[in-house]
C-alpha cells in the first residue's frame, strides 16, 4: 500500500456520512494505518440520520480508544452541500492544511487517499479529485444511464469552464486549506452540485485542479441515487453554469457572486 511522506503537513479526514450505520465503521478501517495514524483529525459528520451511524461511529471511537478520531451529530439535516461546508469550516477553524472528503458508504476506496493527497503536499495542485472516468466505470458497476449523462454533463461543463476535465461529478476529493480560505464556498448551494460549484470557484480564482485516477465501485451497500434524482442533479448544474455564463457576462446579482475574485 502507498506511503506518502506528510512533509510536515497537517491532513484532516473529512468523513461525510448519511445512514451510513452499515458501512461507516469499513470507510474508517479502509483508510491505510499510517495514514490513520499520522492524520491531524478524522472526522466524521453525521447528517442528522435516521439510522444509528451517530452511535456506530462514537461506539468505535469509543471502544478502540482513537484520539483523533471524533464523531459529529448535526442536529438538523444540512444535505450534502451544506454538511460539506461545516467540514470545512471545521478545517478552517482547526487551520489544517489539506482535507480530504471521503464517503462514508464507501462508494470511493480510502486506500486511494494518498493518491489523491501527494499533489497537494508536492505543491502541484490546489484541489484533487478521483476520477473515475478515466478507467473502467462500467465494469465496476456505474449504471449506464449514470455513464451517458456523466459524459454529457462533463461534456458541456468542459465547453462552459474552458476546461479538459474527465469527469466533474466525483465527491473524492481533498482540498488545500489555505486556497478553501480564499472561495466563498458558504455561498455555494447545499444540493449535490456543490461539488460543481466549488469547482467553478477554485477555477475562477486560478487554482490547480488536478485529476487522479481511482477504481469505480457501485456495490449494495452505496447510497442509490433514482433517475428523477438524478435528472435533478442534471438542472442543478445546468442552473450552475447559466449563472456562471451570466457572471462572466458581468450581470452581477447577489445570485453569482460567489464566482467573484
Amino acid at each position: 500500500m502507498k506511503h506518502v511522506d506528510l512533509k510536515g503537513k497537517k491532513i484532516a479526514i473529512f468523513i461525510i456520512a448519511y445512514e451510513a450505520v452499515r458501512t461507516l465503521i469499513a470507510a474508517y478501517d479502509r483508510i491505510p494505518d499510517w495514514l490513520k495514524k499520522q492524520a491531524a483529525e478524522i472526522y466524521v459528520i453525521d447528517d442528522c440520520s435516521n439510522d444509528n451511524t451517530y452511535y456506530a461511529g462514537l461506539g468505535y471511537k469509543l471502544a478502540h480508544h482513537i484520539e483523533n478520531l471524533n464523531i459529529y451529530e448535526n442536529k438538523h439535516n444540512l444535505r450534502y452541500g451544506g454538511n460539506q461546508k461545516k467540514g470545512y469550516r471545521h478545517a478552517i477553524e482547526k487551520n489544517y492544511d489539506i482535507v480530504v472528503m471521503l464517503h462514508g458508504d464507501v462508494q470511493y476506496a480510502p486506500e486511494k487517499i494518498p493518491d489523491l493527497i501527494e499533489p497537494l503536499i508536492n505543491d502541484e495542485a490546489d484541489m484533487t479529485f478521483g476520477s473515475r472516468m478515466t478507467g473502467h466505470p462500467l465494469k465496476g458497476g456505474m449504471p449506464l444511464w449514470k455513464f451517458i449523462a456523466n459524459k454529457f454533463l462533463t461534456y458541456i461543463e468542459n465547453k462552459a469552464l474552458g476546461l479538459n476535465l474527465s469527469e466533474y461529478h466525483s465527491g473524492f476529493r481533498a482540498y488545500s486549506v489555505k486556497a478553501l480560505k480564499r472561495v466563498p464556498f458558504i455561498m455555494c448551494t447545499d444540493n449535490f452540485h456543490f461539488d460543481t460549484e466549488i469547482l467553478i470557484q477554485f477555477k475562477e480564482h486560478g487554482f490547480r485542479i488536478k485529476e487522479v485516477p481511482i477504481p469505480t465501485h457501485y456495490g449494495p451497500e452505496s447510497h442509490k441515487v433514482s433517475f428523477l434524482s438524478g435528472v435533478r442533479y442534471g438542472l442543478g448544474i445546468i442552473k450552475t453554469l447559466i449563472e456562471y455564463k451570466i457572471h462572466k457576462l458581468k450581470w452581477t446579482s447577489l445570485k453569482v457572486r460567489k464566482y467573484e475574485v
